[in-house]
């Protein structure tokens, strides 16, 4: 579902930008934004790799096309479509999924709809829990945020993934525990993994998808980029 490629370099605030709305859809990205990452693994999973071109930003050192000529908001992920800029990251989940050729994202049992509607909803609040927590004396609030998703990965039992098969609820949630299990382990001394062996399979199983392999930074490269915006944050 994943084929190789040969990743672009970064565009940083004196780089030129790439031709914008000449007809090649291009998914605008952050190699370190999470968000980004969801939306990277939807292209890949659909095999899209030669249809639409990824453009990395540099969001430390944003070019000023890219908010002038490109997305207004100036953030990531963007995708350039047919003369229009949509954003969002599962929004671009959801577009990958509907209007491209390939395994689609969603299921088609009610079942597994309403429990997939359920949890990308709670994963924004999860998101934001565990960062707080990670900024905050104390991890009994992520200890709960944990314990939920092994209990929800024990609602379907024909696959490993959230909805059994894998989804959009997967692509929503791995780019942030690829990072809390390395800032967890880094910062509090914890493993999220520890007790929780369907959270940990799950890990595992997501690790061999190709189309989100690709899209992994070193954990190192994590760690650097929270300090970084944690002494910012930090600063009066």
């Amino acid at each position: 579902m994943a084929t190789s490629e040969v990743l672009p370099p970064t565009l940083g605030a004196s780089s030129e930008p790439p031709a914008i709305f000449d007809g090649t859809p291009k998914l605008y990205i952050a190699y370190i934004c999470p968000y980004a990452q969801r939306a990277w693994i939807a292209r890949n999973y659909k095999g899209l790799q030669d249809k639409v071109k990824l453009v990395a930003i540099e969001l430390n050192d944003r070019p000023a096309w890219y908010k002038e000529k490109v997305y207004p908001e100036n953030k990531v992920p963007a995708l350039e479509y047919n003369n229009e800029i949509k954003g969002e990251s599962l929004d671009l989940v959801k577009f990958f999924s509907e209007n491209f050729e390939g395994p689609s994202l969603y299921p088609d049992d009610p079942a597994k709809k309403t429990f997939a509607d359920e949890l990308l909803t709670f994963s924004d609040s999860f998101i934001k829990t565990m960062f707080a927590t990670l900024r905050s004396e104390g991890i009994s609030d992520a200890v709960a945020g944990f314990d939920a998703l092994e209990n929800y990965l024990s609602k379907f039992e024909d696959g490993p993934f959230f909805l059994g098969q894998f989804s959009a609820v997967d692509i929503a949630f791995i780019p942030f525990i690829e990072r809390f299990q390395t800032f967890f382990n880094e910062f509090k001394n914890y493993d999220i993994t520890q007790g929780r062996p369907k959270l940990a399979h799950w890990i595992e199983e997501v690790n061999k998808i190709d189309a989100y392999k690709v899209t992994k930074r070193d954990a190192k490269e994590h760690v650097e980029s929270f300090k970084k915006k944690f002494q910012a944050a930090a600063k009066p």
